[in-house]
């Protein structure tokens, strides 16, 4: 039965263009749809019952045909320019924590650190303003597309924002170990900041695989 949902998504995929992101799309469809008709089976459905509500779940696809076929339309022109505010977003929120480091290094006192922490908090909230206003897809129907399309988007939401963390969570790492190392002097036990930061960033990823 496996191969006959497959060959029934093949047939969907007849004038969609022979690439690696038709292969892929392809192939998390079918794991879907056997997802499907294998809960269905598993409700007490009978094999042909079961086949019929998982392929009539799949609705519509000609959109994400015409998305693959498209070089260019209006909505990848939007996706463009999301792509590049994130980017100036995320490159602005870098280049704070990298400077974040230089009130340590001009007051070797108390306002050097706030100042420090104050440049590295301002650099956090543009990282989570930039992940939180990002726009959402919202499925239009109960289609099996539809809902493939809503958790596509939201995986890859949820890997910029884990990309995004990460990267910040590693700069503001090396910001701290140098500032303690110069106010400490003690360079050979500060390393440790780094130990407890991939800890972090590790507890951190597996929080966002628990949400998937």
């Amino acid at each position: 039965m496996n191969q006959k949902l497959r060959t029934y998504i093949e047939s969907l995929f007849v004038d969609a263009p022979k690439n690696k992101k038709t292969v892929e799309l392809k192939e998390e469809m079918v794991q879907n749809l056997i997802d499907k008709y294998n809960d269905l089976i598993s409700e007490g459905k009978s094999e042909d019952a079961a086949y019929n509500i998982a392929v009539a779940s799949v609705g519509d696809i000609s959109d994400l045909i015409n998305e693959l076929n498209k070089g260019t339309s209006a909505s990848s022109e939007l996706e463009e320019k999301e792509r590049r505010r994130s980017a100036l977003l995320t490159a602005i929120s870098v280049g704070i924590y990298i400077l974040s480091i230089i009130p340590v290094l001009i007051w070797q006192d108390e306002t050097g650190v706030i100042l420090m922490f104050t440049l590295a908090a301002v650099a956090t909230v543009i990282i989570v303003y930039n992940a939180m206003t990002k726009p959402k897809y919202h499925k239009l129907d109960d289609t099996l597309v539809e809902e493939f399309k809503e958790w596509k988007a939201s995986s890859n939401e949820s890997d910029k924002m884990l990309k995004a963390i990460s990267g910040s969570l590693w700069l503001l790492t090396v910001a701290i170990y140098i500032v303690i190392s110069f106010l400490t002097g003690a360079w050979h036990i500060t390393w440790i900041i780094f130990l407890i930061a991939g800890a972090v960033n590790t507890i951190i990823k597996a929080l966002f695989d628990l949400k998937k």
